[in-house]
């Protein structure tokens, strides 16, 4: 285990201790009310997000990444890469039985948990594509990255600190990243139907500000 999680208090402690596994991780992200940014854009670390108790995505995919890493899984991250006028997911991913799987948080019905039933990254990421879209029906992701991993940060606790972790979002943004089809596929996409769309626009946490 790593010294990182020396500094967790004890309430931080039980937390950790009881969701080991990547169900009781997804089970508790579900519980943590959407970060709708009350006053500006934020990317809180782990703790700050079990202190505010709400996360977005990346934030989610901090926790839920911190949690494996706890229970002896690599903290690991997928970044899914939209077009400009969309916004990017990210996830906590795991390995289990040699198949991929992923820990989402997610105020909408699409972009959710992944079972590892995923013998790659690609086949991960791509099972994403066809729930990722535009009100409008337009399909939106366009890239995935390679598996980030967050222990190459030996020299800041991104667990328990209070500042914000921009850094490690625009370098996970800036890692490499493979296109999921070439640009004559991606210009011929056939929009989500209606129904699709409606069923998207689901969502567990309303903005009441």
């Amino acid at each position: 285990m790593h010294s990182y999680f020396n500094e967790l208090t004890k309430a931080e402690y039980k937390i950790y201790k009881k969701l080991n596994t990547p169900i009781k991780i997804q089970d508790f992200l579900e519980t943590l009310p959407e970060n709708f940014y009350e006053r500006k854009d934020t990317c809180y670390s782990p703790r700050i997000v079990l202190q505010k108790r709400r996360a977005h995505c990346l934030e989610g995919a901090f926790l839920g990444a911190s949690l494996l890493w706890y229970h002896g899984r690599p903290p690991l991250l997928l970044d899914l890469q939209a077009v400009d006028r969309d916004y990017d997911h990210v996830v906590a991913i795991y390995r289990q039985n040699g198949c991929w799987g992923a820990i989402s948080k997610t105020n909408y019905a699409q972009l959710r948990f992944r079972d590892p039933v995923y013998k790659t990254i690609r086949e991960l990421a791509l099972s994403y594509f066809h729930e990722y879209f535009l009100d409008s029906g337009v399909k939106t992701m366009r890239k995935f990255s390679r598996p980030f991993d967050l222990s190459r940060y030996k020299k800041f606790n991104w667990i328990t600190t209070h500042l914000p972790l921009w850094r490690i979002g625009d370098d996970l943004d800036d890692s490499p990243h493979y296109s999921i089809a070439n640009k004559k596929t991606l210009r011929n996409l056939r929009p989500a139907d209606p129904i699709e769309v409606q069923a998207g626009k689901l969502k567990i946490w309303s903005d009441s500000r």
